[in-house]
């Protein structure tokens, strides 16, 4: 939206006169494409073979300085910043005062020079053309640094890019975490799959869903909160070892470790089971770390984390009666959620036996388990698409890992008798009835996909972003998405 000039304050105001005189003398500020032929980095690392000779290079100024007939710059690249050194005998005086007093920081440039070390060792390109590629209408903040308003740096994070390096390179950690899930699991026989975003059923996890609708089909639609039940349908279709890297939409709160859209990668392999997802996910984890960081030890604050397998292995009642002195193994519903009240954990007055347990196991257990942790066998309550255990039919084949005190991974064995998840399909839609919006739907297709015979299969699911945090040894989940969601300004 076109803003008045009466709106704009002083600095904005200096800055679009700039604009208005370049055009007027016939400067194009917003030019084309820019031939060049090196970045910064490449200059700061080749300066030996590139002494003395001729570069092109390109980037957003972020100093400038000087006096008399002499003034020096900073040009800032994707690969780091390089300095520039402007002497009017070379360039002439049009372009010697055309940098001084008609470019600002922030502003685009092109910049031929000659590669050359200053007498203070500073490796410098001598310019001896400019060309304007972008003016910048606004001014950087010039104590970006010292911001604490968190919100400002997560809504316009061009900005944050721009001043802020630690931050880039915590998206180029990203970018290689999922390049090595990729190649791990392409090297393995995995074979990478696309899934609806819009489903007619939203299935595959507890969670409350977007809603949109396709018109032409009169047809409401769901956005995905989970691929799970896709991916399995190609187990019944015959694919044994597939994987997704996927978005997920779940309507629910924003926290440090919750973003409505967040990445998963889900992998599914026919004819295995929970422990086989368990060794999966301590490679995987591992040899992307050992790739991407050089190194199995991560840093969480100032706690050193060691990702070398294995990784010990922990019973989910066990981790509970370890941490409160209750066995909830031998109690019933009423007496779960009487013992759960006890230790001060809220849970909904109709909450079944594996519901209670579970929370107290998040509200105890969950923050204490900072070193990788596999927990095993959890409640068939809150597990409605995982295979019973043989010995317990309360509880299922399936574990969490957690490291950091956050959940990093969740895996079943997977549930593959038809008649027994349609009876799991039907309580949660009693719940959904009774008000539970982040019950599991009903899915008849998937039922029918079960009914012509799905392979005995482990399944497991990453969180992406929770992986990049404790790699990028950061603690909230924003700080590794690039826009992630927040209230837009009244």
């Amino acid at each position: 939206m076109h803003e008045p000039e009466g709106e704009l304050d002083e600095l904005l105001l200096v800055r679009r006169s700039k604009l208005r005189e370049l055009r007027e003398k016939g400067v194009e500020p917003y030019g084309g494409r820019y031939e060049r032929t090196h970045t910064a980095l490449e200059i700061h690392t080749g300066f030996t073979d590139l002494e003395g000779k001729e570069v092109s290079i390109a980037g957003r100024l972020m100093a400038k300085r000087g006096h008399g007939k002499a003034a020096f710059g900073d040009l800032q690249d994707f690969s780091g910043r390089i300095q520039i050194h402007l002497r009017q005998d070379e360039v002439g005086p049009d372009t010697y005062q055309f940098f001084r007093k008609k470019l600002d920081i922030g502003d685009i440039l092109g910049v031929r020079g000659t590669v050359f070390r200053t007498k203070t060792g500073e490796i410098t390109v001598g310019v001896k053309a400019l060309t304007l590629l972008a003016k910048s209408l606004r001014p950087l903040p010039e104590k970006w640094h010292g911001l604490k308003d968190v919100e400002l740096r997560l809504r316009q994070r061009y900005l944050d890019l721009i001043v802020n390096p630690e931050v880039k390179e915590t998206f180029v950690l990203r970018s290689k975490v999922v390049r090595a899930l990729r190649r791990f699991l392409d090297e393995r026989g995995f074979l990478e799959v696309e899934t609806p975003m819009m489903q007619p059923v939203a299935g595959g996890a507890a969670a409350r869903p977007f809603t949109t609708y396709h018109n032409a089909l009169d047809l409401r639609l769901y956005l995905r909160i989970a691929p799970e039940l896709y991916l399995k349908r190609l187990l019944v279709g015959g694919f044994e070892k597939v994987y997704e890297i996927n978005r997920n939409f779940r309507n629910e709160g924003i926290s440090t470790k919750h973003n409505p859209e967040f990445t998963m990668l889900e992998i599914y392999q026919a004819y295995a089971d929970y422990t086989d997802m368990m060794v999966l996910t301590e490679e995987l984890i591992s040899t992307a770390a050992q790739e991407v960081l050089g190194t199995l030890e991560v840093g969480c604050g100032d706690t050193a984390i060691n990702l070398r397998p294995p990784w010990p292995r922990l019973s989910f009642l066990e981790a509970v009666r370890e941490r409160t002195g209750v066995d909830f193994s031998q109690l019933d519903a009423r007496e779960a959620w009487e013992a759960a009240h006890g230790l001060g954990v809220e849970v909904e007055q109709n909450a079944l036996w594996g519901e209670a347990v579970n929370a107290v196991f998040e509200e105890v257990v969950e923050p204490a388990l900072v070193q990788p942790t596999f927990v095993l066998d959890y409640p068939v309550d809150i597990s409605p698409l995982a295979k019973r255990k043989a010995d317990d039919p309360r509880l299922t084949y399936r574990f969490e890992l957690f490291i950091a005190g956050r959940e990093i991974a969740n895996a079943f064995s997977e549930l593959n008798d038809p008649l027994d998840q349609r009876e799991r399909f039907l309580k949660q839609l009693d719940k959904r009835q009774a008000g539970d919006e982040e019950a599991h739907m009903f899915d008849e297709d998937f039922i029918t996909a079960l009914e012509y015979g799905m392979p005995p299969a482990g399944g497991l699911g990453i969180g992406v972003d929770r992986l990049v945090m404790l790699l990028a040894n950061v603690s909230s989940i924003r700080e590794v998405i690039l826009f992630p969601l927040h209230r837009p300004r009244e």
